[in-house]
């Protein structure tokens, strides 16, 4: 069914490049592509900022590369939050930890001991949460977290998209866990969903990777040498000049 038309429309996406974790294979191989140059320029590793970029690539996007906020690939009204994990094993990872940002009660909403109240607590975590979801989507919509899992030494992958979304405060209950961290548990399921640390304010969303996530896994290129770089751009000594 089609969005219906409204006067706040502006919030509304008028196309969506493809539904929610249908990734086209085209987009997979970009992905795929843009890792294996990677690794033959000597990458030991895929950063949030690579994905990021490999992402905007892929998608014919741009990333905004800000730490700030929860859009960081771009395409006209459409927004992903790019996530990268590492796993021993990602065609086997049913669960991952998507670090989310940082939520500070204390700068929010004046909760100075976040020990006192811990059920004030978690529901601040989660307001400040939501918040940055209503100011995100005041300029996207649709917004999606973007996951890639990699494998240690970075040969099989599997990748996955989900709608960001709200979460209803009154749908959780907090513990405090043996780190001194508070953790959310979904009162339906008793399942934990959300860890948030006083030191640093980080919060956790803890997620699960749908069956239909895409694996796939590439082939290690050569490596290419820093002089045969050098050379296919003819460089010279003269390009460097002492100040």
């Amino acid at each position: 069914m089609k969005h219906p038309k409204l006067r706040d429309s502006h919030r509304l996406n008028a196309r969506e490049l493809y539904p929610t974790n249908e990734i086209p294979d085209d987009v997979v191989t970009q992905i795929g592509a843009h890792i294996i140059y990677l690794l033959a320029l000597g990458r030991k590793d895929i950063t949030g900022t690579d994905w990021g970029d490999t992402l905007a690539l892929a998608l014919q996007a741009t990333h905004l590369d800000s730490p700030i906020g929860i859009a960081d690939v771009v395409r006209e009204k459409m927004a992903w939050s790019a996530k990268t994990i590492k796993t021993t094993s990602p065609l086997n990872t049913e669960t991952v930890r998507l670090i989310s940002g940082r939520c500070s009660p204390d700068y929010s909403y004046g909760i100075a001991n976040p020990h006192d109240d811990i059920q004030q607590t978690g529901r601040a975590v989660l307001g400040i949460w939501n918040e940055r979801i209503n100011i995100a989507q005041d300029n996207y919509n649709p917004i999606r977290t973007s996951v890639l899992i990699r494998s240690n030494d970075l040969s099989t992958f599997s990748l996955f998209e989900e709608e960001v979304q709200r979460y209803r405060t009154s749908d959780f209950v907090w513990e405090v866990n043996a780190n001194g961290n508070l953790i959310g548990k979904e009162i339906e399921t008793s399942q934990t969903k959300f860890t948030w640390q006083p030191h640093g304010s980080q919060f956790t969303i803890h997620t699960k990777v749908p069956t239909n996530a895409i694996k796939f896994r590439i082939r290690k290129p050569p490596l290419i040498e820093k002089k045969d770089i050098l050379n296919s751009i003819n460089f010279d000594p003269s390009w460097i000049t002492r100040l």
